[in-house]
Protein backbone atom coordinates (compact mmCIF):
# COMPACT_ATOMS: atom_id res chain seq x y z
CA UNK A 1 0.00 0.00 0.00
CA UNK A 2 1.36 3.38 -0.97
CA UNK A 3 0.05 6.93 -0.52
CA UNK A 4 1.39 10.49 -0.64
CA UNK A 5 0.56 13.27 1.81
CA UNK A 6 1.82 16.77 2.69
CA UNK A 7 4.47 16.62 5.43
CA UNK A 8 3.22 19.70 7.31
CA UNK A 9 -0.43 18.59 7.16
CA UNK A 10 0.49 15.15 8.48
CA UNK A 11 2.77 16.54 11.18
CA UNK A 12 0.12 19.03 12.33
CA UNK A 13 -2.59 16.36 12.59
CA UNK A 14 -0.26 13.94 14.40
CA UNK A 15 0.74 16.59 16.95
CA UNK A 16 -2.92 17.32 17.68
CA UNK A 17 -3.82 13.64 17.99
CA UNK A 18 -0.80 12.88 20.16
CA UNK A 19 -2.40 14.79 23.05
CA UNK A 20 -4.93 11.97 23.37
CA UNK A 21 -2.26 9.34 24.01
CA UNK A 22 -1.24 8.73 27.63
CA UNK A 23 2.40 8.38 28.65
CA UNK A 24 1.50 4.96 30.12
CA UNK A 25 -1.20 2.85 28.49
CA UNK A 26 -2.97 -0.31 29.61
CA UNK A 27 -2.51 -1.77 26.10
CA UNK A 28 0.81 -1.38 24.21
CA UNK A 29 -1.02 -0.83 20.92
CA UNK A 30 -2.45 2.42 22.34
CA UNK A 31 1.06 3.89 22.09
CA UNK A 32 0.45 3.90 18.34
CA UNK A 33 -1.44 5.89 15.75
CA UNK A 34 -3.82 3.86 13.59
CA UNK A 35 -3.52 4.75 9.87
CA UNK A 36 -6.41 3.73 7.59
CA UNK A 37 -6.63 4.49 3.87
CA UNK A 38 -10.11 4.09 2.42
CA UNK A 39 -11.14 5.37 -1.01
CA UNK A 40 -8.69 8.25 -1.16
CA UNK A 41 -9.07 9.38 2.44
CA UNK A 42 -6.44 8.86 5.14
CA UNK A 43 -7.96 8.50 8.62
CA UNK A 44 -5.54 8.71 11.58
CA UNK A 45 -6.76 7.59 15.00
CA UNK A 46 -5.34 8.04 18.50
CA UNK A 47 -6.88 6.63 21.68
CA UNK A 48 -6.33 6.19 25.42
CA UNK A 49 -9.25 3.68 25.63
CA UNK A 50 -11.64 6.30 27.07
CA UNK A 51 -11.11 9.01 24.44
CA UNK A 52 -10.67 8.31 20.74
CA UNK A 53 -9.89 11.07 18.25
CA UNK A 54 -9.88 10.58 14.49
CA UNK A 55 -8.66 13.04 11.86
CA UNK A 56 -9.15 12.74 8.09
CA UNK A 57 -6.94 13.94 5.23
CA UNK A 58 -7.89 13.75 1.55
CA UNK A 59 -5.16 12.06 -0.48
CA UNK A 60 -4.07 13.13 -3.97
CA UNK A 61 -2.27 9.86 -4.60
CA UNK A 62 -2.88 6.34 -3.28
CA UNK A 63 -2.92 2.87 -4.79
CA UNK A 64 -5.02 0.64 -2.51
CA UNK A 65 -6.96 0.56 0.74
CA UNK A 66 -5.39 -0.76 3.91
CA UNK A 67 -4.53 -0.14 7.58
CA UNK A 68 -1.48 -0.27 9.86
CA UNK A 69 -0.17 1.19 13.14
CA UNK A 70 3.01 3.17 13.92
CA UNK A 71 4.33 4.03 17.39
CA UNK A 72 3.51 7.66 18.07
CA UNK A 73 6.99 8.79 19.11
CA UNK A 74 8.59 7.19 16.03
CA UNK A 75 6.38 8.93 13.49
CA UNK A 76 6.34 12.25 15.39
CA UNK A 77 10.14 12.34 15.50
CA UNK A 78 10.32 11.36 11.84
CA UNK A 79 8.02 14.16 10.68
CA UNK A 80 8.92 17.11 12.91
CA UNK A 81 12.17 18.04 11.13
CA UNK A 82 10.79 17.86 7.59
CA UNK A 83 10.09 21.05 5.66
CA UNK A 84 6.89 21.30 3.62
CA UNK A 85 7.05 18.65 0.90
CA UNK A 86 5.18 15.60 -0.37
CA UNK A 87 5.91 12.50 1.72
CA UNK A 88 5.24 9.00 0.35
CA UNK A 89 4.46 6.22 2.82
CA UNK A 90 4.90 2.72 1.41
CA UNK A 91 3.73 -0.19 3.60
CA UNK A 92 4.03 -3.93 2.96
CA UNK A 93 0.83 -5.08 4.66
CA UNK A 94 2.16 -8.64 5.02
CA UNK A 95 5.59 -7.98 6.55
CA UNK A 96 4.63 -4.51 7.92
CA UNK A 97 7.93 -3.07 6.69
CA UNK A 98 7.31 0.63 6.14
CA UNK A 99 9.22 3.20 4.09
CA UNK A 100 8.67 6.93 4.50
CA UNK A 101 10.21 8.58 1.46
CA UNK A 102 10.88 12.32 1.40
CA UNK A 103 13.03 14.69 -0.66
CA UNK A 104 16.63 13.37 -0.64
CA UNK A 105 15.94 10.78 2.08
CA UNK A 106 14.01 7.85 3.46
CA UNK A 107 13.05 6.29 6.81
CA UNK A 108 12.73 2.53 7.28
CA UNK A 109 10.54 1.45 10.20
CA UNK A 110 8.44 -1.53 11.25
CA UNK A 111 4.67 -1.02 11.60
CA UNK A 112 2.25 -3.00 13.74
CA UNK A 113 -0.90 -4.83 12.73
CA UNK A 114 -4.07 -2.74 12.68
CA UNK A 115 -6.10 -5.75 13.82
CA UNK A 116 -4.86 -5.29 17.39
CA UNK A 117 -6.14 -1.71 17.60
CA UNK A 118 -9.39 -1.43 19.63
CA UNK A 119 -12.46 -0.35 17.68
CA UNK A 120 -14.95 2.24 18.86
CA UNK A 121 -18.57 1.35 19.52
CA UNK A 122 -21.09 3.12 17.30
CA UNK A 123 -23.61 5.44 18.96
CA UNK A 124 -27.15 4.17 19.38
CA UNK A 125 -29.86 5.45 17.04
CA UNK A 126 -31.78 6.99 19.96
CA UNK A 127 -28.83 9.20 21.02
CA UNK A 128 -29.61 12.88 21.64
CA UNK A 129 -28.11 15.35 19.15
CA UNK A 130 -26.84 18.93 19.51
CA UNK A 131 -25.65 20.98 16.54
CA UNK A 132 -23.65 24.15 17.21
CA UNK A 133 -21.37 26.59 15.43
CA UNK A 134 -17.73 25.55 15.91
CA UNK A 135 -16.51 28.94 17.15
CA UNK A 136 -19.30 29.18 19.75
CA UNK A 137 -18.66 25.79 21.34
CA UNK A 138 -14.89 26.38 21.29
CA UNK A 139 -15.31 29.74 23.03
CA UNK A 140 -17.74 28.35 25.61
CA UNK A 141 -15.44 25.46 26.49
CA UNK A 142 -12.38 27.73 26.69
CA UNK A 143 -14.30 30.14 28.92
CA UNK A 144 -15.39 27.36 31.28
CA UNK A 145 -12.35 25.11 31.69
CA UNK A 146 -10.62 27.25 34.31
CA UNK A 147 -13.59 26.86 36.66
CA UNK A 148 -13.45 23.04 36.77
CA UNK A 149 -12.17 21.39 39.95
CA UNK A 150 -9.48 18.81 40.69
CA UNK A 151 -11.45 16.72 43.16
CA UNK A 152 -10.94 12.95 43.27
CA UNK A 153 -14.01 12.49 45.49
CA UNK A 154 -16.40 14.40 43.22
CA UNK A 155 -15.44 13.66 39.60
CA UNK A 156 -18.49 15.50 38.22
CA UNK A 157 -16.93 18.76 39.43
CA UNK A 158 -13.82 18.09 37.33
CA UNK A 159 -15.89 18.27 34.14
CA UNK A 160 -18.09 20.60 32.07
CA UNK A 161 -21.85 20.15 32.26
CA UNK A 162 -24.00 20.47 29.13
CA UNK A 163 -27.65 21.06 30.05
CA UNK A 164 -30.03 21.09 27.07
CA UNK A 165 -33.40 22.70 27.89
CA UNK A 166 -36.50 23.83 25.96
CA UNK A 167 -35.27 27.44 25.81
CA UNK A 168 -31.47 27.15 25.70
CA UNK A 169 -28.29 25.13 26.13
CA UNK A 170 -26.40 25.81 29.36
CA UNK A 171 -22.68 25.01 29.52
CA UNK A 172 -21.55 25.07 33.15
CA UNK A 173 -18.38 24.53 35.16
CA UNK A 174 -17.77 24.98 38.88
CA UNK A 175 -15.36 23.95 41.63
CA UNK A 176 -17.60 25.12 44.48
CA UNK A 177 -15.81 28.49 44.84
CA UNK A 178 -16.33 29.83 41.34
CA UNK A 179 -18.89 29.07 38.66
CA UNK A 180 -19.21 29.79 34.94
CA UNK A 181 -22.59 29.51 33.22
CA UNK A 182 -22.95 30.07 29.49
CA UNK A 183 -26.43 30.13 27.98
CA UNK A 184 -26.92 29.79 24.22
CA UNK A 185 -30.45 30.53 23.02
CA UNK A 186 -29.96 29.17 19.48
CA UNK A 187 -29.68 25.58 20.75
CA UNK A 188 -32.77 24.15 22.43
CA UNK A 189 -34.79 20.96 22.67
CA UNK A 190 -38.32 20.10 23.73
CA UNK A 191 -36.88 16.98 25.35
CA UNK A 192 -34.47 18.04 28.14
CA UNK A 193 -31.15 16.19 28.07
CA UNK A 194 -27.73 16.60 29.65
CA UNK A 195 -24.25 15.12 29.81
CA UNK A 196 -21.02 15.71 31.73
CA UNK A 197 -17.94 16.11 29.53
CA UNK A 198 -14.62 15.25 31.25
CA UNK A 199 -11.81 17.79 31.27
CA UNK A 200 -9.46 15.91 28.91
CA UNK A 201 -11.84 15.67 25.92
CA UNK A 202 -13.00 19.24 26.62
CA UNK A 203 -9.39 20.43 26.43
CA UNK A 204 -8.86 18.47 23.21
CA UNK A 205 -11.93 20.10 21.68
CA UNK A 206 -10.80 23.57 22.70
CA UNK A 207 -7.51 23.00 20.87
CA UNK A 208 -8.91 21.35 17.74
CA UNK A 209 -12.15 23.19 16.95
CA UNK A 210 -11.91 25.89 14.30
CA UNK A 211 -12.94 29.45 15.17
CA UNK A 212 -15.33 29.64 12.24
CA UNK A 213 -18.96 29.09 11.22
CA UNK A 214 -18.62 25.37 10.50
CA UNK A 215 -21.00 23.03 12.30
CA UNK A 216 -20.15 20.71 15.18
CA UNK A 217 -22.53 17.82 15.87
CA UNK A 218 -22.62 16.21 19.32
CA UNK A 219 -24.37 12.86 19.72
CA UNK A 220 -24.61 11.52 23.25
CA UNK A 221 -26.30 8.91 25.41
CA UNK A 222 -25.86 8.10 29.10
CA UNK A 223 -22.31 6.73 28.64
CA UNK A 224 -20.59 8.16 25.57
CA UNK A 225 -20.47 11.20 23.32
CA UNK A 226 -19.45 11.49 19.68
CA UNK A 227 -18.40 14.98 18.57
CA UNK A 228 -18.02 15.45 14.81
CA UNK A 229 -16.29 18.54 13.41
CA UNK A 230 -14.80 19.61 10.06
CA UNK A 231 -11.56 17.62 10.18
CA UNK A 232 -12.50 14.66 12.32
CA UNK A 233 -14.33 13.07 15.22
CA UNK A 234 -13.84 12.72 18.97
CA UNK A 235 -15.52 9.84 20.81
CA UNK A 236 -15.27 9.96 24.59
CA UNK A 237 -16.65 8.31 27.69
CA UNK A 238 -18.77 10.69 29.75
CA UNK A 239 -18.47 11.29 33.48
CA UNK A 240 -21.20 9.42 35.32
CA UNK A 241 -23.09 11.00 38.19
CA UNK A 242 -25.46 13.84 38.92
CA UNK A 243 -24.33 17.42 38.50
CA UNK A 244 -25.30 19.80 41.35
CA UNK A 245 -28.21 22.20 40.85
CA UNK A 246 -26.13 25.11 39.61
CA UNK A 247 -29.15 27.41 39.13
CA UNK A 248 -29.95 27.33 42.85
CA UNK A 249 -26.62 28.94 43.85
CA UNK A 250 -26.91 31.91 41.49
CA UNK A 251 -28.28 34.88 43.50
CA UNK A 252 -31.20 36.74 41.97
CA UNK A 253 -31.41 39.89 44.10
CA UNK A 254 -27.94 41.44 44.24
CA UNK A 255 -28.87 45.11 44.53
CA UNK A 256 -25.38 46.69 44.53
CA UNK A 257 -24.05 47.03 40.99
CA UNK A 258 -20.66 48.25 39.82
CA UNK A 259 -19.71 48.87 36.18
CA UNK A 260 -15.99 49.16 35.38
CA UNK A 261 -13.58 48.84 32.46
CA UNK A 262 -12.42 45.22 32.51
CA UNK A 263 -8.83 45.95 31.49
CA UNK A 264 -8.51 48.76 34.05
CA UNK A 265 -9.59 46.43 36.87
CA UNK A 266 -7.43 43.60 35.53
CA UNK A 267 -4.36 45.83 35.33
CA UNK A 268 -4.87 47.09 38.89
CA UNK A 269 -5.23 43.52 40.16
CA UNK A 270 -1.99 42.45 38.46
CA UNK A 271 -0.11 45.33 40.08
CA UNK A 272 -1.59 44.84 43.55
CA UNK A 273 -1.67 41.03 43.72
CA UNK A 274 2.12 40.47 44.14
CA UNK A 275 1.88 42.18 47.54
CA UNK A 276 -0.87 39.87 48.83
CA UNK A 277 -0.20 36.98 51.19
CA UNK A 278 1.07 33.92 49.31
CA UNK A 279 -1.17 31.72 51.43
CA UNK A 280 -4.49 33.48 50.88
CA UNK A 281 -3.96 35.65 47.76
CA UNK A 282 -6.58 37.93 49.32
CA UNK A 283 -7.40 41.17 47.53
CA UNK A 284 -9.72 43.72 49.16
CA UNK A 285 -12.14 45.84 47.14
CA UNK A 286 -13.55 48.99 48.69
CA UNK A 287 -16.38 50.23 46.47
CA UNK A 288 -18.34 53.45 46.81
CA UNK A 289 -20.01 55.91 44.46
CA UNK A 290 -17.69 56.73 41.56
CA UNK A 291 -14.56 54.94 42.81
CA UNK A 292 -13.04 51.58 43.70
CA UNK A 293 -9.95 50.94 45.79
CA UNK A 294 -8.09 47.66 45.22
CA UNK A 295 -5.63 46.72 47.98
CA UNK A 296 -3.60 43.82 49.30
CA UNK A 297 -1.39 43.18 52.32
CA UNK A 298 1.10 40.60 53.55
CA UNK A 299 1.48 41.06 57.31
CA UNK A 300 4.29 38.50 57.58
CA UNK A 301 6.56 40.52 55.25
CA UNK A 302 5.17 44.00 56.04
CA UNK A 303 4.25 44.68 52.42
CA UNK A 304 1.09 46.20 50.99
CA UNK A 305 -0.26 47.83 47.86
CA UNK A 306 -3.22 50.02 47.01
CA UNK A 307 -4.66 51.47 43.81
CA UNK A 308 -7.75 53.53 42.97
CA UNK A 309 -9.85 53.53 39.82
CA UNK A 310 -13.06 55.18 38.70
CA UNK A 311 -16.24 53.14 38.27
CA UNK A 312 -19.99 53.47 38.16
CA UNK A 313 -21.56 52.15 41.34
CA UNK A 314 -25.17 52.00 42.42
CA UNK A 315 -25.34 50.71 45.97
CA UNK A 316 -24.13 51.08 49.54
CA UNK A 317 -20.38 51.51 50.24
CA UNK A 318 -18.87 48.06 50.66
CA UNK A 319 -15.66 46.26 51.55
CA UNK A 320 -15.42 42.79 50.04
CA UNK A 321 -12.54 40.35 49.62
CA UNK A 322 -11.80 37.93 46.77
CA UNK A 323 -8.99 35.55 45.98
CA UNK A 324 -6.97 37.70 43.61
CA UNK A 325 -5.76 34.91 41.34
CA UNK A 326 -9.30 33.65 40.80
CA UNK A 327 -10.71 37.13 40.13
CA UNK A 328 -7.90 37.64 37.60
CA UNK A 329 -8.84 34.35 35.88
CA UNK A 330 -12.48 35.42 35.69
CA UNK A 331 -11.59 38.74 34.05
CA UNK A 332 -9.15 37.06 31.65
CA UNK A 333 -11.91 34.74 30.44
CA UNK A 334 -14.30 37.55 29.53
CA UNK A 335 -14.04 39.53 26.29
CA UNK A 336 -16.22 42.58 26.88
CA UNK A 337 -14.73 46.04 27.36
CA UNK A 338 -16.76 46.62 30.52
CA UNK A 339 -18.00 44.22 33.18
CA UNK A 340 -20.79 44.51 35.73
CA UNK A 341 -20.19 43.20 39.26
CA UNK A 342 -23.39 42.52 41.19
CA UNK A 343 -23.02 42.22 44.96
CA UNK A 344 -25.41 41.62 47.86
CA UNK A 345 -23.10 41.86 50.88
CA UNK A 346 -19.49 40.90 51.77
CA UNK A 347 -20.50 37.36 52.78
CA UNK A 348 -22.48 36.35 49.67
CA UNK A 349 -21.44 35.34 46.19
CA UNK A 350 -20.74 38.09 43.70
CA UNK A 351 -21.77 37.91 40.05
CA UNK A 352 -19.55 39.14 37.22
CA UNK A 353 -21.18 39.53 33.81
CA UNK A 354 -20.22 41.27 30.55
CA UNK A 355 -21.75 44.73 30.20
CA UNK A 356 -22.63 43.73 26.64
CA UNK A 357 -23.54 40.09 26.06
CA UNK A 358 -22.67 38.28 22.80
CA UNK A 359 -25.59 37.79 20.40
CA UNK A 360 -27.96 34.99 21.49
CA UNK A 361 -25.83 34.27 24.57
CA UNK A 362 -25.92 35.02 28.28
CA UNK A 363 -22.59 34.69 30.12
CA UNK A 364 -22.38 34.76 33.89
CA UNK A 365 -19.55 34.10 36.33
CA UNK A 366 -19.98 33.65 40.07
CA UNK A 367 -17.26 34.11 42.67
CA UNK A 368 -17.43 33.36 46.39
CA UNK A 369 -15.91 36.12 48.60
CA UNK A 370 -13.22 35.63 51.22
CA UNK A 371 -13.56 36.67 54.87
CA UNK A 372 -12.13 40.07 55.75
CA UNK A 373 -10.65 40.67 59.20
CA UNK A 374 -11.93 44.19 59.72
Amino acid sequence: MRFTVSSTTLSSRLNTLSKVINSKNSMPILDCFLFEVQDGVLAITASDSENTMKSKIALDEYDTNGAFCITNRTILDAMKELAEQPVTIDVNLETLQTKIVYLNGMYNIVSLSAEEYPRTIAMQDDAAVITMQSSIIAENIARSLFATAQDELRPVMNAIYFDLKPDSLAIVASDGHKLVRNLNFTVKSEEPASFILPKKPATLLRNVLAKDDSEVTIKFDNRNAEISYTDGTLICRLTEGRYPNYASVIPQNNSNKMTIDRKVLLGALKRVLPFASDASQLVRLHIESGRIEISSEDIDFSTSAKEESICEYDGIPMNIGFKGTTLTEVLNNLDSEEIIMELADPARAGLIIPAQQPENEDILMLLMPMLLND
